[in-house]
């Protein structure tokens, strides 16, 4: 028996790759799903099952793609109800491995459909726990994703209640918990950065699974504080319950190089967003007007997903040489399948052929300093709320970069707009949205909060009461 966790940070998802005397199962993949066959290969393993936990809100799962590629059938459990062909699972049935047995167990909550896969190994005892959304290390899934018309995230709490203490708190100490999730997903807010733990463990420290704690204080700790969830989410539960495009298709799709003009024209013609991904510095130097700033080598699906509404946006991208195809996987990972092409030459190309470019202008922490002694600056503070809380510039304005198209009208126009976040990506990606609605006076606080802490000026903290 063998298990492998692949974990993708940018997701800050798990997915996992179980073996067994030549049979192997997949838990929750990626949507891109060579990776998964590969492996087979290589290991000599034919993929007996496609489980899922549950319909994913944060990214889109490669089930379809890893069943038609695999014949591998797709396996929920009890009250999905997905658009395509798959097992719906009963609560306790079980499904052999190789020499070892998966055990689906019901844990409703998170979502009504949530379930846990208990992996028994040849001997038949519970050895790990694919626990999903269901249970995080050191929180419990959300309970405000499913809601529906006579179910509310109070209702969902409770159920979420019953399953961990009815299903899962029983199982052995000794038990690994794998969830689908860690620290940085928003599918949770306490997540911690290891990726697995034992139940005993989590027992001991997950608050959520604290000894004689009550319903009503269960309900009460789990829904409180939850920050609304992205945008995106609703459409990526859409398009893993209906199905979606061929993660082939949507490739042969986005990457298309396309020459500084035919790039201008489809802008123009299909009315595409001009998302560039490179690093905030080299962005700032130089960009195609109106373009989008958010830089692959962060929280970039996320960020994405959290800032672009509509996932059948057409899409334009802009990226470091050789990254092009990553770009548009990673697009597909959270449902975004109309990249139509990628600047050929990148930026180069662009002034090469005479286009014009834009450039935002940044400031360092120490000149910020020194110009803030003798003018009333407005300085925006993109951080989350918690962040600005433990300490901020005095005086600035806390505007979330969550929120920043709910928030645009508190952003002045006829002032220069100092924007930091805590190291330079959100704050770049913050800039480059008001440039491209018109906000000419932006500047960029180089280093963010972290070099603004190293100088005098004044900072303070206090309570925050989040605007949604």
């Amino acid at each position: 028996m063998k298990i492998e966790q692949i974990y993708t940070g940018c997701l800050a998802q798990g997915a996992y790759f179980i073996q067994s005397d030549g049979e192997a199962a997949v838990i929750d993949p990626l949507r891109e799903v060579g990776p998964y066959i590969e492996k087979a290969h290589r290991e000599g393993v034919t993929i007996k099952y496609v489980f899922e936990t549950h319909f994913h809100a944060d990214f889109v799962s490669g089930h379809l793609d890893l069943s038609q590629k695999t014949g591998a059938p797709i396996v929920y459990g009890p009250q999905a109800n997905p658009s395509f062909d798959a097992h719906i699972a009963r609560d306790g049935e079980e499904f052999k491995v190789g020499k070892v047995t998966i055990r689906a167990i019901h844990t409703p909550g998170h979502t009504m459909e949530s379930t846990c896969y208990l992996l028994l190994d040849e001997q038949g005892t519970p050895n790990a726990l694919f626990s999903g959304d269901t249970l995080f290390i050191g929180d419990v899934g959300r309970p405000d994703l499913a809601q529906k018309s006579n179910l509310t995230m109070h209702d969902l709490a409770g159920y979420l209640y019953d399953s961990l203490r009815g299903k899962i708190m029983p199982l052995p100490d000794e038990v690994i918990v794998y969830p689908a999730h860690g620290a940085g997903s928003a599918c949770g807010k306490n997540m911690s950065k290891e990726t697995y733990d034992t139940m005993g463990n989590q027992k001991r420290t997950n608050y959520a699974l604290r000894a004689n704690m009550t319903r009503e204080e269960f309900i009460k700790e789990v829904t409180d504080g939850l920050l609304a969830p992205p945008q995106y989410f609703p459409q990526n539960v859409r398009m893993n319950r209906e199905g979606y495009d061929s993660i082939d298709e949507v490739l042969e799709r986005g990457v298309q190089a396309l020459s500084p003009e035919a790039f201008e024209a489809a802008a123009n013609a299909a009315g595409a967003l001009v998302l560039d991904t490179r690093p905030a510095p080299e962005f700032a130097k130089g960009f195609v007007p109106n373009s989008i700033n958010i830089g692959i080598d962060g929280s970039f699906a996320p960020w994405v997903g959290a800032l672009i509404p509509d996932l059948k946006q057409p899409l334009l991208i802009i990226t470091q040489s050789g990254r092009e195809e990553e770009v548009v996987t990673r697009l597909a990972r959270v449902g975004y399948d109309y990249t139509l092409g990628y600047l050929d030459g990148g930026l180069e190309a662009w002034v090469g052929a005479g286009k014009e470019v834009d450039t935002i202008e940044s400031i360092t922490a120490e000149q910020l300093a020194e110009q803030i002694k003798g003018e009333n600056l407005t300085v925006v503070d993109v951080r989350k709320p918690n962040e600005y809380e433990a300490g901020h510039v005095e005086g600035a304005l806390n505007l979330p970069l969550d929120y920043i198209s709910e928030q645009m009208a508190e952003y002045p126009k006829d002032k220069t707009i100092y924007l930091h976040c805590a190291g330079g990506y959100r704050s770049m990606v913050a800039a480059s949205i008001l440039k491209s609605r018109g906000f000419d006076k932006v500047m960029d606080i180089k280093g963010g909060f972290g070099t603004l802490a190293k100088t005098d000026i004044p900072r303070t903290t206090s309570v925050y009461s989040n605007k949604e």
